[in-house]
């Protein structure tokens, strides 16, 4: 057992970490944005949960599962249902698992690694300045996720240099390997690929009391799990699932997903190829790639949209800064005293300078959040759909629906039911090959409202292989649909006419001559892209 006085520089260089992490989050990171778009469709699952209306989409509707994040949207409606709010809650579970990680990462790389302070105090700063308190910020629970993977990965490393682990070791890696997969339904994909590598490294003869244990937890607990969920919504896998994987494999996906990889631990893979110097180290490092590579490539199946900054890949950063200090090895800083004072000097200058380059690398991750970022303090500007909710939510509670491409701020803010046309919130729109004018008029929306790249200045091209791309097909029959049923084009927004937001309003119910009025006469509706006020291009409509 370690004694209190070896643990001290540990414990102060986790206050150090600590108090790193807060600065950081209080200087550099931008808390006063809304939410990302894809993020508040997570955050009305939960608010609907709190409420006491289950996970629904819409209130009074069939279950649906929207919210690929099952766990932590859990974790979220117990928070709020607790006093917090949404945003408290979300951004609070997101913190304080970034936090839990940056020091799962550092006391993994002293006390399973044995690696010394310097390397694991950088491991620990290198994920505390990347990227994970900007998904905070945005409102995603990519750091929940994080959480469960890092402490999944910490228990298979502990199993693998175990010789003959206790029964409660197992049974915590196969737990966690559970919880990892309740977050996010990858987490399976990846909490078996741990499980393939701790094989690798231990063989199977070894291994057989934990793939068992592994297998007898997925298989009762995750499979009463699959066959509740499978009852209450009606449908085996996530609603997403059925819309972004239903068209074979991606490989722009697959190659994303790589390249996501390789800028997120770029670092670490020095120390993966130095772990082929040798025919023992060649095997961990097959053992440790395993996890990293496999679930990277996972990503062929679904296709690539809502994966904001990485966020898909991020869980994968602090699986590889726990495994590259064994793999690089030999570095000693144990006998300084054989060393002169020059090559002491030199030593730590360059230690000092190559620890400052990381950490920069890392932090400078955050100024890719988007493509269309302007700087890096601030991944997206004001949105414009974030205030345009705020309008609508005075007509809350009225059994008004917006029929919209644009399923997140718009629908959390405005508290209407809402019809998300793309399909990942709606079962009828991804089960069933796509939006429908039949599917329309069983709501009767009050407003259509779609993002797409023309506008009244430049008028979209109905050519066959326009319309064969499913998105401007899906847009084309709303606005085929809004313009044949009486709707009145109220605004295209965009601070360009081939990028705009088109809202059309019902013309005959009680608040439509209202609502008219506000949406075209609304003078700041901000892009978020540039930040910049929209211009209303149904001005120039031809009457």
């Amino acid at each position: 057992m370690t004694s209190p006085k070896k643990l001290l520089p540990d414990l102060l260089i986790s206050l150090a970490l600590v108090a790193a992490v807060i600065f950081y989050a209080t200087r550099y990171i931008d808390f006063a944005i809304p939410p990302f778009e894809d993020a508040a469709m997570l955050m009305r699952y939960a608010q609907h949960l709190a409420d006491g209306h289950g996970i629904v989409w819409n209130v009074g509707e069939h279950p649906v599962d929207g919210a690929t994040d099952f766990l932590f949207m859990a974790a979220s409606a117990a928070l709020i249902k607790l006093g917090l709010t949404v945003g408290q809650a979300v951004r609070g579970i997101g913190f304080a698992s970034h936090l839990l990680t940056v020091l799962i990462v550092y006391w993994t790389n002293r006390r399973i690694n044995n690696a010394n302070i310097p390397f694991s105090l950088l491991s620990g700063l290198y994920l505390a300045v990347g990227t994970g308190l900007s998904y905070v910020s945005a409102y995603f629970g990519t750091p929940f996720f994080a959480l469960a993977a890092a402490t999944t990965w910490t228990l298979g490393l502990i199993l693998i240099q175990q010789p003959n682990p206790r029964f409660e070791l197992i049974l915590a890696f196969a737990l966690s390997g559970l919880i990892t997969g309740l977050i996010r339904p990858e987490g399976v994909i990846l909490a078996s690929l741990m499980l393939l590598a701790i094989l690798v490294m231990r063989g199977f003869k070894n291994s057989v009391s934990i793939l068992v244990t592994f297998g007898a937890v997925f298989l009762l607990l995750g499979g009463a799990y699959f066959l509740w969920r499978w009852n209450y919504f009606g449908y085996p896998l996530p609603n997403p699932f059925y819309k972004k994987g239903d068209s074979g494999l991606h490989w722009d996906s697959f190659n994303n997903s790589l390249l996501n990889l390789l800028r997120l631990c770029l670092p670490m893979a020095f120390a993966f190829i130095l772990g082929f110097r040798s025919r023992e180290t060649t095997k961990r490092a097959i053992a440790y790639l395993i996890p990293i590579l496999g679930f990277a490539a996972a990503f062929i199946l679904i296709s690539d949209e809502m994966n904001y900054g990485a966020r898909f890949q991020y869980a994968l950063v602090p699986i590889a800064l726990m495994a590259w200090v064994p793999l690089a090895g030999g570095f000693n800083f144990s006998k300084p005293n054989q060393l002169s004072g020059r090559e002491r000097g030199a030593y730590f200058i360059a230690f000092i300078a190559l620890s400052a380059s990381l950490i920069y690398y890392s932090w400078v991750q955050n100024c890719f959040l988007t493509s269309y970022q302007q700087t890096c303090a601030r991944p997206y500007e004001r949105d414009g759909r974030y205030d345009m909710g705020k309008l609508l939510a005075e007509y809350r509670g009225k059994g008004y629906v917006i029929a919209t491409t644009e399923a997140g701020l718009l629908p959390y803010y405005s508290g209407w039911d809402a019809i998300d046309t793309w399909g990942l919130n709606d079962q009828f729109i991804a089960h069933n090959g796509g939006l429908t004018a039949e599917y329309l008029d069983q709501y009767k929306p009050e407003i259509i409202m779609f993002h797409d790249y023309y506008s009244p200045l430049v008028p979209p091209k109905l050519t066959e292989a326009n319309l064969a791309q499913r998105w401007f097909s899906m847009t084309i029959m709303m606005k085929e649909y809004a313009e044949s049923n009486g709707y009145v084009l109220a605004a295209v927004f965009g601070d360009s006419p081939y990028d705009t937001h088109y809202y059309y309003v019902r013309a005959d119910f009680a608040d439509s001559k209202r609502l008219i009025q506000e949406i075209s006469t609304m003078k700041k509706y901000y892009w978020s892209p540039t930040g910049k006020k929209s211009i209303n291009y149904a001005e120039f409509q031809e009457p």
